[in-house]
């Protein structure tokens, strides 16, 4: 097969790896309460980084830059987890799924470093749509209150978006190990959960194996394999290729939902998943096209600086 068709490939696993992440985390949170499964999750990732670390054949040094960026991050990243992890508790997989994929447009908003010229108009647009599926995701089964579920979906969604942007400005022109500093999140986030699932640690340590096989799915698979599949599949294809696969996520999220947790969509429910889905790509693909442009620009400016005449 050749590379680039493998590449793909990679990165669809990672997609789909990524969308069955929520059902695995709902039913996980079934059995247990969340913080015991977050803990479970980063101990297990923390475990894995550290043997991949160990494992390796040159040693590298670990940098302060990595650890200081890697601790931060690991703040953030902790924080999407909570928000998303208690809202997909209670609310469908494939709505949380779909909710979250709000930080494709999401980003881009927050996102001002660069010096970015202000987004097109179709970008809010694309946005709005998106806005808009969240509300009848929301109220699938007609007008009420958000389900407190689809609520912090949202809000791991604006977390996310500020943590994809703080990754950027953090790591931007620094060499740091993706490997070195995945482990420092994931220690971060194993100090962070620890104390409030110490009072679970014997309901978690009297698990089923169906429980423990999905809280090792979650961390070895939908964290430590995800992430570090990504990292070298994107170093070998374009990222608007990357950003397109990787974005069929919350599709792969409905799929799971629907085949493998039993869930339905309503009608509304449906029509909301197809504006979240074309929204997202919509915005994506504007954003793409306005960074590209972006680019260029600059570095036609910096090829052809503008001169001020001076006086004799």
């Amino acid at each position: 097969m050749p590379v680039a068709r493998r590449t793909d490939v990679v990165l669809l696993l990672v997609a789909l790896v990524w969308g069955s992440s929520y059902l695995a985390a709902k039913t996980a949170t079934v059995a247990l309460p969340v913080m015991a499964v977050l803990f479970a999750r980063y101990a297990i990732s923390a475990l894995a980084c550290g043997a991949l670390v160990a494992s390796r054949r040159e040693a590298r040094g670990w940098s302060r830059a990595e650890v200081r960026v890697g601790s931060l991050l690991g703040l953030t990243q902790a924080a999407v987890l909570v928000l998303e992890t208690y809202g997909v508790a209670h609310t469908s997989a494939s709505n949380a799924g779909l909710i979250i994929s709000l930080t494709i447009v999401l980003t881009p908003l927050l996102d001002r470093t660069g010096g970015r010229r202000r987004l097109p108009p179709t970008f809010f647009l694309a946005a709005g749509l998106c806005v808009l599926a969240v509300g009848l995701l929301a109220s699938s089964t007609g007008l009420h209150a958000p389900r407190l579920g689809d609520v912090l979906v949202l809000a791991a969604a604006v977390v996310r978006a500020g943590h994809v942007v703080l990754v950027g400005r953090l790591t931007a022109g620094r060499p740091m190990d993706s490997l070195h500093l995945t482990t420092v999140q994931t220690v971060v986030g194993s100090a962070l959960f620890l104390p409030p699932a110490l009072t679970h640690l014997p309901d978690l340590a009297h698990s089923s194996a169906t429980t423990w096989a999905q809280l090792l799915y979650l961390a070895l698979f939908c964290s430590v394999f995800a992430f570090l599949a990504q990292t070298r599949a994107v170093q070998r294809t374009s990222a608007s290729r990357a950003s397109l696969l990787l974005g069929t996520e919350p599709i792969w999220a409905v799929v799971v939902g629907i085949s493998l947790g039993s869930e339905r969509l309503t009608p509304w429910a449906s029509l909301g998943a197809m504006l979240m889905i074309a929204g997202a790509y919509w915005g994506q693909a504007i954003e793409r096209t306005h960074r590209t442009i972006t680019v260029k620009t600059a570095k036609a400016d910096a090829a052809c600086p503008t001169t001020t005449p001076t006086s004799a």
